[in-house]
């Protein structure tokens, strides 16, 4: 038996977290889920399963809240982010059936209780699902308003013991300006939580960063446009923009 050191060492296999964008399950249309798409994102990750490795989702809401913005326009902030969380959820389910169609047993874990579509987040019975080999697909953030998916990423990865959050965007890493409106931005291959910050780059907001920071949690982000590139990293290959420390 593992003693209690041993224990909190955390998974002995590699345990990831993916983010993903609501922004990217919406492909061309200009807000809600195209199914092409998250059918190419669940085969991807069902893929990169096959060696072992434990794989956590969060999603984001933006495909759909994008959507409601405008009649959301003026509305409370706290009203307009429970909104937000509740289009997580959407996006969750949609995953978890495109998972499930790619034969990769899968459970929706919900910060907001909905017992009657997915299961209540709790820690340990994610950490379990993971070592069953089953997807946890996490959503509805971290259940309070204020805080972005990336912070609850971050949250999560940090809770469950995970070895890297793989953050999947359409940009191919970090620039050190935004590369669609500055053609001659860089990229860096590798960057540290301080340099993030301190630059002001907003690759992911300064909430998330720092609770990285502070549970020296790696970030990878990448471009999940690219076929295969989901894969890739979950798989360790490296792509995109290491943030770590110094």
């Amino acid at each position: 038996m593992a003693d209690a050191g041993q224990a909190a060492k955390g998974p002995s296999r590699r345990r990831v977290l993916l983010k993903l964008s609501g922004e990217a399950l919406m492909g061309e249309h200009e807000y809600g889920i195209d199914p092409e798409i998250v059918r190419g994102i669940a085969g991807q990750i069902a893929a990169a399963k096959s060696d072992g490795t434990e794989i956590a989702v969060v999603v984001g809401g933006g495909n759909i809240f994008r959507g409601l913005a405008a009649s959301a326009r003026g509305m409370d902030r706290s009203t307009g982010d429970y909104m937000g969380m509740l289009a997580t959820v959407m996006n969750g389910l949609a995953i978890q059936d495109a998972l499930e169609q790619a034969k990769c047993p899968t459970r929706v874990m919900s910060a907001i209780a909905m017992n009657e579509i997915c299961e209540p987040y709790i820690r340990r019975r994610a950490e379990r699902h993971l070592e069953k080999g089953r997807v946890v697909v996490m959503v509805a953030g971290t259940g309070n308003p204020y805080f972005t998916t990336d912070t609850a990423a971050t949250l999560r990865a940090v809770e469950v013991h995970a070895q890297v959050i793989l953050k999947a965007t359409r940009v191919d890493g970090v620039y050190d300006a935004d590369p669609e409106t500055h053609p001659d931005a860089r990229r860096y291959s590798q960057i540290g939580y301080t340099d993030l910050l301190s630059n002001r780059l907003q690759a992911l907001d300064a909430t998330a960063v720092s609770l990285a920071m502070d549970n020296e949690m790696p970030i990878v982000v990448f471009d999940m446009t690219v076929p295969g590139n989901i894969t890739r990293a979950i798989a360790g290959e490296r792509i995109g923009t290491l943030i770590s420390g110094e």
